[in-house]
């Protein structure tokens, strides 16, 4: 099997992130401490791990972590937790982990350092499944990062309407919570052209008269009159009033 370099200074780490598993079984088996060992930003190999989506290497560090220092929360510089870097991996590639990790305690309303939490970072990446299982663990669609932006902002600017009703059915997301700019998740929506997700947030009562910090209605924002005309024409439908003035 391979050895890591003699001059790797971080040799369990690269074990769980190639995912060495024969290599990172003899370290485990010599040096357990190693679970503990923070590399140059703040990272465990279970950080490292945890990218991978490989249980078989999250599960033996997990086992093979000293007790007494045992940690599933632990935060590398960026405040990233095991669980965020799970909820992030595309496709719920990381839904197995998040499971594991919610077995072994891990919190799910932790932050990082600019605010964002796990269902922020699923969200982002449109990890449907992810968000029912972070909500189902008691995560809150109601908290902002820093930037003002709660889960649905984030929902609404990638145009997943999935998301955005489950946010705000089983979130209890408020639709109308503006972010650091002033802007809803309407803004967001129309401002990024998804037409649908907009009609969808309006008719769960999205507030049209709203105005960001540079004085713009939500329907302002629409790239092009082909997007605009479409809320405008589908809101109607709906029995909507947009405000335009």
């Amino acid at each position: 099997m391979d050895r890591p370099s003699e001059s790797d200074a971080y040799p369990l780490h690269t074990a769980a992130r190639l995912t060495q598993t024969q290599v990172l079984e003899s370290l485990l088996s010599t040096s357990p401490k190693l679970t503990l060992k923070a590399d140059e930003d703040g990272r465990l190999p279970l950080h490292w791990a945890c990218t991978t989506a490989s249980l078989p290497t999250i599960t033996a560090i997990l086992d093979a972590t000293p007790k007494r220092g045992f940690d599933p929360d632990v935060q590398d510089s960026s405040g990233w937790t095991p669980l965020m870097i799970a909820s992030s991996l595309r496709d719920d590639a990381g839904l197995p982990t998040i499971n594991l990790l919610l077995a072994r305690d891990a919190e799910v309303k932790i932050a990082s350092n600019t605010g964002g939490t796990a269902l922020h970072f699923a969200t982002s990446k449109q990890n449907i499944d992810t968000v029912k299982r972070l909500l189902d663990a008691g995560a809150t669609a109601r908290v902002k990062d820093k930037r003002g932006q709660l889960p649905l902002h984030r929902a609404a600017a990638v145009g997943n309407v999935p998301l955005v009703k489950l946010l705000l059915e089983r979130g209890k997301s408020p639709v109308d919570a503006t972010d650091v700019d002033g802007l809803t998740a309407l803004h967001h929506a129309i401002s990024e052209g998804h037409g649908v997700v907009a009609v969808e947030l309006l008719k769960h009562g999205a507030d049209s008269s709203k105005k960001d910090g540079d004085d713009r209605l939500a329907i302002d924002c629409a790239p092009d009159a082909t997007v605009r005309s479409y809320i405008l024409r589908h809101a109607e439908m709906e029995g909507i009033d947009v405000i335009e003035s």
